[in-house]
């Protein structure tokens, strides 16, 4: 039963007490004990579990150290700028935490190969391929309630097609449908996944609108539900490449937090994305810790502690990766400084394979009341 102390004050009377205790009681009969709480109790969970994206520079970005679990994400870019990349690497966040991760691959595209080589345990997530976009959000909300799923990426809601569209023909008008089942599908879900303290990172893609004469004509597909229901949206984009000689190994990639309902919003990152490789964690210790003092940078040459470790950025990189007790002291100083709860803070690198982790995570979950 709640306690009426802080809620009643000085100034309510017998009568308005025992009428809004009768009112609490019944809720909680009703609804089941939590359906209702003061702000102030101790029992409410005020801290924010997150799950690491694999990237240092966006954890900080986003103000808590990493995507809030419990919460829906939206990541959202151009063609080829790293969507896909930046949530298998949160997927093999969730793994290295001994969490379960499942991939609903909507689009048909995903690749076991690269996706094991960014560090997916592979065998372990579960996989499904469904042919309508009402069967891929039915399986998303049945995983959602069993309560034992930590991550769920559906990749794209671009390919999450009504099933009124696919039984149709070529040319046939189905003017809102795909806009309308995600708006249902999000009222369903936006509760349960906070129960169930699921984290479901859907993946958009972009469209231009026509006639914009200010301002970007651009804009993500399936309406505007889940701009509204995300707590956390993601702009990625690639900015640049790298090269090794004549050839491009990787895409220099920038990620802009443009909406946050947990931190302040509107900060960005940007980080080295190598083919093959996924996300540069050892390129952004360098970057960071340029930035913030922990690394010398004199023309070419990179030092640490008064020791050079390297010339040119590809080779503190190496250095750093085949010392990591070296990396793992810049992270530190790096976290130390900029990610100022302690709780919100990821494990080292050292206890998920450089590779990033849960904060909060690992935690038995029950199945959910009802669910």
């Amino acid at each position: 039963m709640i306690s009426l102390g802080g809620i009643m004050g000085e100034g309510m009377d017998e009568n308005k007490t025992r009428a809004l205790s009768a009112a609490l009681t019944q809720i909680e009969r009703q609804f089941g004990k939590g359906a209702i709480m003061r702000m102030g109790d101790t029992q409410a969970v005020r801290d924010i579990d997150v799950v690491s994206t694999g990237s240092l520079g966006l954890d900080i970005a986003l103000g808590v150290g990493g995507l809030p679990r419990g919460r829906v994400v939206e990541i959202y870019g151009p063609e080829s700028s790293g969507k896909t990349t930046l949530a298998l690497q949160t997927v093999a966040c969730v793994q290295a935490m001994d969490g379960t991760a499942a991939f609903v691959d909507a689009e048909h595209a995903l690749d076991p190969t690269y996706a094991g080589k960014i560090g997916v345990n592979v065998n372990d997530m579960l996989v499904s391929q469904p042919d309508t976009g009402e069967q891929a959000l039915e399986i998303t909300d049945m995983l959602v309630r069993s309560g034992a799923v930590d991550i769920i990426v559906i990749d794209s809601v671009a390919a999450l097609t009504p099933k009124a569209e696919v039984d149709g023909d070529m040319g046939d008008s189905h003017m809102g449908l795909q806009a309308r089942l995600m708006s249902q599908a999000l009222r369903k879900l936006t509760g349960i996944i906070k129960r169930s303290n699921t984290l479901v990172i859907f993946i958009n893609q972009i469209r231009m609108k026509l006639g914009v004469m200010f301002g970007s004509p651009e804009t993500t597909t399936g309406g505007n539900a889940l701009k509204f229901y995300s707590s956390v949206r993601l702009d990625i984009r690639r900015i640049g490449s790298i090269k090794k000689g004549e050839d491009v190994i990787g895409n220099q990639t920038r990620v802009k937090v443009v909406k946050n309902k947990v931190a302040p919003p509107f900060k960005q990152a940007e980080f080295d994305i190598l083919y093959g490789e996924g996300i540069s964690r050892q390129g952004e210790l360098v970057d960071l810790g340029v930035d913030h003092g922990f690394i010398d940078k004199a023309g070419t040459w990179y030092s640490h502690g008064g020791t050079r470790i390297g010339q040119g950025k590809d080779n503190v990189r190496i250095f750093l990766r085949e010392n990591p007790e070296v990396a793992r002291e810049i992270e530190g100083k790096i976290r130390e400084k900029l990610l100022s709860k302690p709780s919100d803070k990821p494990a080292p690198p050292s206890e998920s394979k450089d590779k990033g982790a849960l904060s909060a995570a690992g935690k038995p979950k029950g199945d959910l009341p009802g669910g």
